[in-house]
């Protein structure tokens, strides 16, 4: 049986995807302090920014799987921005409110941890056995 695959990256695509057809200007809220996060951290407030993913606001945007992944400029100065979509609060139209807040369902199962040769004991080391 496959993993079930997270939620969140799709639903994401969705909403930015329907809120731009609907001619509204798609914005994202980003945990500034999630692992990986690289955002103009100038503009993060309360831990938290508010990114406009618009194609008039954004070069190369890249909505992907893991990541999250652009150019954009902040006072006339480009930034590359990317963050995880993990770090992705909720998604929404400026010109309307409506959206979605994710929650951490929406990331799917953490995958397993397989332990390392340290943790099973350290190394095994091959045994022979004498056979008459």
């Amino acid at each position: 049986m496959t993993p079930a695959l997270p939620k969140r990256p799709y639903l994401l695509r969705a909403m930015h995807q329907w809120i731009t057809e609907s001619g509204n200007t798609p914005h994202v809220i980003v945990d500034a302090g999630h692992d990986g996060a690289q955002v103009p951290r100038a503009y993060v407030k309360d831990g938290k920014i508010v990114l406009n993913l618009s194609e008039g606001a954004t070069q190369r945007l890249r909505l992907g799987n893991e990541d999250v992944e652009f150019d954009a400029r902040f006072a006339g100065v480009v930034h590359h921005v990317r963050f995880p979509v993990g770090a992705v609060l909720g998604v929404y139209a400026r010109e309307t409110g409506e959206g979605m807040v994710f929650s951490e369902q929406d990331l799917g199962p953490e995958p397993p941890k397989h332990p390392t040769p340290a943790e099973e004991g350290g190394p095994r080391r091959p045994q022979l056995k004498v056979v008459k």
